[in-house]
């Protein structure tokens, strides 16, 4: 590589923040703060609300959801901190750049490409669901399950607005993302923990006994469902996010941390969405399905 080009990387990454081609200097690298809040407030996100009916749909029991979500969870975390923090403390380089180094170009491209739009379906799916929560106010028509196309121009509308908030935030850097997470997780949060206690209330839980009793021994599954299992429970909670740790995405974020140990920051993640979030978003589904415009109760 030229003089030239060294510098005009240097350049570029000195005014995006991003450093993409080069590992991360001291200077910028961040404490546990500034990963607590992102991994709190991106894994209680509005897709949990689409995930914790699942374990009821599926007739999980009692002790296969609140043990086996502990110790997938857990493992998931154990992923983080000893696998994806280590390796991208270590290097301080993103996965697509350490990739380009091992395998060249040709094939990065191939997998960015591919990768690129895994994450727009997933951020598409994301960006809907949380949609639904905007249209509320605006009396939108809420999309139905066998809804293929949008449903209505104020859909559309809502969706495209969200969309890109979220994509000027994610533009312009880590430092941003950081900022609006750590601002917007704890709103994310109680809302959660406000919905699980309504839904507690609602279902006349007043004891522990009581809240076991909502799962018990488990049941059958919904018709087209799949029977879930302790197990079932286990890989599905350590791989819901497996693209991020096992995959390595997460090298982009962990470079910027100062130790490994920043890798116990998604514990906030794990067990405040994958655990807490999940659980509260079941209980409002089993209110749902004791109202009268339940399907089951039609």
């Amino acid at each position: 590589m030229s003089q030239v080009s060294i510098e005009s990387n240097q350049v570029e990454e000195a005014v995006s923040g991003e450093f993409e081609r080069e590992p991360i200097p001291n200077s910028k690298l961040k404490g546990w703060k500034s990963f607590i809040g992102m991994y709190a407030g991106e894994h209680a996100a509005g897709t949990e609300f689409m995930i914790g009916p699942l374990f009821l749909t599926a007739g999980v029991s009692a002790f296969d959801l609140i043990v086996g979500l502990l110790l997938g969870n857990l493992l998931a975390v154990l992923s983080w901190r000893f696998l994806t923090a280590e390796i991208a403390v270590k290097n301080r380089l993103t996965l697509y750049f350490q990739l380009e180094k091992i395998c060249g170009k040709k094939l990065v491209t191939g997998y960015n490409l591919a990768n690129g739009i895994l994450f727009c379906f997933l951020a598409g799916s994301m960006i809907t669901v949380s949609a639904t929560a905007v249209g509320i106010p605006f009396d939108m028509p809420m999309p139905k399950l066998d809804d293929t196309l949008p449903n209505g121009m104020t859909w559309i509308i809502i969706v495209i607005a969200i969309g890109a908030v979220i994509s000027i935030i994610a533009a312009k850097g880590y430092d941003t993302v950081t900022k609006a997470a750590n601002w917007m997780s704890p709103f994310i949060v109680l809302a959660f923990v406000v919905a699980g206690i309504v839904a507690l209330s609602q279902l006349g839980v007043d004891s522990f006994s009581k809240f076991w009793a909502i799962w018990g021994d488990g049941g059958e599954p919904f018709p087209g469902q799949t029977k879930f299992t302790f197990w079932h429970v286990v890989i599905w909670s350590w791989f819901a996010n497996g693209a991020m740790h096992i995959g390595m995405s997460d090298l982009s974020v962990f470079r910027f941390a100062k130790e490994a140990k920043a890798g116990w920051t998604t514990v906030a993640g794990m067990y405040v969405g994958h655990y807490m979030a999940w659980i509260a978003a079941a209980l409002l589904y089993a209110v749902y399905l004791k109202s009268p415009s339940s399907f089951l109760s039609k």
